[in-house]
């Protein structure tokens, strides 16, 4: 199993080029099962996330093929003929996005077998709010043996859903399934992400009708079949916000290419708060610190356009060696601060209680082994590594590998010292 290695105390100085977004791409390759004609998509990131998905389309009888140019991937998916809609458990436990197969296959086969879904052991995560969007739209789901059984032989029908809790995940799978639905189907309280409208965008061109596209309130007119498209998939605004982190924790100065301001605001604003300049440039964003030392910032998550969950454990990372002290609140996910005892074992003060966690910055972090329990906790041992004294090892990689593509090129094109390493113990 591979591990990475980080001597830290290097400055961050260059240029990296943002690929597209994960969190975008994801629901975009279940889109495909929505229509028989081919779906394009390019700026698609090469991750282990992608390469699952792709495996369970396979499944489902989607032809894919994929064309590599200047390192950017273009994905061409054609569902001709939906052959299984049966997701299965040993595909779908390794990523929670899965289930968004559900809505695509019972909106245009009348039936889907769907395993309850996996991914990272952040919290419970449920998808009953996928299901009771479908029961809305006339669905019957039952719960069996682990599996997700939904079958509509008539077709969905369009319904109102009011979400109790913004679900992003939710919003997408029911957003697809209306696309095919008799009637229209209205969201209220739907997620605002970057990930759901870049979804929407690529719902339209492929025929469907949307309004409210960037709201939290959705109207889809149902059609009886969609047609294929060209979609550019969105730059990875987390992994925009990743970067940007690591770059203002060793007093660096880089350009973020492709990041866009806009995707990231709440994000800025914390930087900013913090000491971190965060400036538009022609084709991206430009990232140093303002005044030399990092300042104390507290920090809540929020769905869209608040701050992301998914940049959390990042800015704890950030906030461990900035002067003072600062509240982090998480209000996503009940159990994703598993990072914290590895960063304490690095040297940081961190308090936990509840949903928050109190960090109180210390004069310097030192390298220590240390364990990823996530996709988003690994980068923050990353980040973390980038400015401890010594040689930082991180294990259990592979979760960064689901979201983070030719991280150690990146930062290591940018001075980091930084190499992945077998590790044969």
């Amino acid at each position: 199993m591979d591990k990475i290695r980080i001597r830290g105390g290097s400055r961050l100085k260059g240029r990296i080029a943002i690929g597209g977004a994960k969190n975008a791409a994801l629901p975009l390759m279940a889109a495909c099962l929505l229509t028989d004609r081919p779906l394009v998509l390019s700026n698609v990131p090469r991750l282990a996330d992608i390469e699952t998905l792709g495996r369970l389309l396979d499944r489902h009888g989607v032809t894919r093929s994929e064309h590599v140019t200047n390192g950017t991937a273009t994905l061409t998916l054609t569902a001709a003929g939906v052959t299984d809609t049966t997701a299965p458990y040993d595909l779908v436990r390794k990523m929670r996005a899965s289930v968004l197969v559900l809505g695509p296959l019972v909106a245009r086969c009348g039936q889907a077998r769907v395993s309850l879904p996996g991914g990272c052991a952040i919290g419970t995560r449920p998808v009953d709010l996928h299901i009771d969007g479908l029961r809305r739209m006339g669905a019957e789901i039952e719960i069996d043996g682990g599996y997700i059984e939904a079958r509509a032989p008539r077709g969905l029908s369009g319904a109102e859903i009011v979400f109790p809790s913004v679900s992003v995940g939710a919003t997408e799978n029911l957003m697809m399934a209306a696309a095919l639905a008799h009637g229209e189907t209205v969201l209220v309280n739907a997620a605002r992400e970057p990930e759901v409208t870049d979804l929407a965008h690529c719902l339209v061109a492929m025929g469907a009708e949307i309004s409210g596209i960037g709201t939290d309130r959705l109207k889809i007119v149902g059609r009886d079949r969609l047609d294929g498209a060209h979609h550019t998939v969105v730059a990875d605004r987390i992994e925009a916000g990743t970067y940007a982190m690591a770059t203002a924790i060793t007093d660096g100065d880089v350009v973020l290419a492709n990041a866009r301001q806009a995707q990231l605001a709440a994000v800025v604003r914390v930087l900013y708060a913090a000491g971190v300049r965060v400036e538009e440039t022609p084709g991206g964003l430009h990232v140093r610190r303002a005044n030399g030392a990092l300042a104390g910032v507290d920090v809540m998550t929020e769905p869209f356009p608040g701050f992301p969950t998914d940049l959390q454990a990042q800015v704890m990372a950030l906030m461990t060696v900035a002067e003072g002290a600062s509240m982090i609140t998480e209000t996503i996910f009940e159990n994703r601060f598993m990072h914290v005892p590895e960063l304490a074992r690095m040297g940081a003060h961190i308090t936990v209680h509840r949903a928050s966690a109190l960090v109180r910055g210390v004069g310097r972090l030192t390298a220590a082994p240390v364990m990823a329990t996530d996709l988003r906790a690994s980068v923050s041992l990353v980040v973390a590594g980038l400015i401890a004294t010594g040689a930082t090892e991180i294990n259990r990689v592979y979760h960064l590998d689901r979201g983070y593509e030719r991280l150690e090129e990146k930062l290591s094109s940018c001075g980091a010292d930084i190499e992945r390493v077998r590790d044969d113990g």
